[in-house]
């Protein structure tokens, strides 16, 4: 069912998947770039149309209204992340499972460009010690799908390094709006993304907010 859902969300914008799924059982996979969004219909659709049985975090409030199986059905995941617990650790443990998990992570975290990339999806992999998929979506050639697997080492910056290499060969629907490929250094000050507009496309920005995608 999930590949018919993506192959009529592709066809409809145009798009088309390409490559090869990793033949792993489990990887946090980066969804990127984010600037728009499309990036989230496409992206789903890209991995239902691969087979990938991805999984979203989402903020818990989204999943106790009535489209809470539907977000379920999606992949979704609720998290409370109102809470003191180590949500890095918290999201790390959700591998914990039998068969196969992979988690797709926006890094951005929002559609405006920021300084740097959120780093968690970075930590996941490592304190879970999981490799990581660079998952991309290409607006100028309408094709998506998932790029080199790496795998976390002990040097960081490296590790970015690699991931920066690839994604400057990747087109966003908005490049000025591609966040920097960068962690923010310790003792920066955190950003913050602008709030959601009200009215229709208000309630958008609070649903990708609570998927973590704006």
């Amino acid at each position: 069912m999930r590949y018919w859902v993506g192959r009529a969300v592709l066809t409809a914008l145009g798009w088309r998947e390409e490559g090869v799924v990793p033949d792993l059982d489990k990887y946090v996979l980066i969804a990127a770039p984010h600037t728009s969004n499309w990036d989230l219909p496409i992206t789903l659709g890209i991995g239902y149309t691969l087979g990938i049985d991805i999984v979203w975090i989402g903020k818990h409030t989204l999943f106790t209204g009535p489209l809470g199986p539907f977000y379920r059905w999606l992949g979704g995941i609720p998290v409370d992340r109102s809470t003191s617990q180590d949500q890095v650790q918290a999201l790390a443990s959700l591998f914990d499972v039998e068969g196969k998990r992979i988690m797709v992570v926006a890094p951005e975290g929002t559609r405006t460009k920021l300084r740097y990339w959120k780093s968690g999806f970075y930590w996941i992999a490592r304190t879970a010690k999981v490799p990581i998929g660079l998952g991309y979506l290409d607006f100028r050639r309408k094709r998506g799908g998932v790029g080199p697997v790496i795998e976390p080492s002990d040097d960081v910056d490296a590790d970015v390094a690699r991931i920066h290499e690839f994604y400057e060969r990747i087109t966003a629907k908005f490049p000025e709006e591609f966040s920097n490929i960068e962690f923010r250094p310790p003792g920066a000050s955190a950003e913050r993304p602008k709030r959601p507009k009200k009215g229709v496309r208000g309630k958008i920005s609070g649903l990708l907010h609570g998927m973590g995608w704006t």
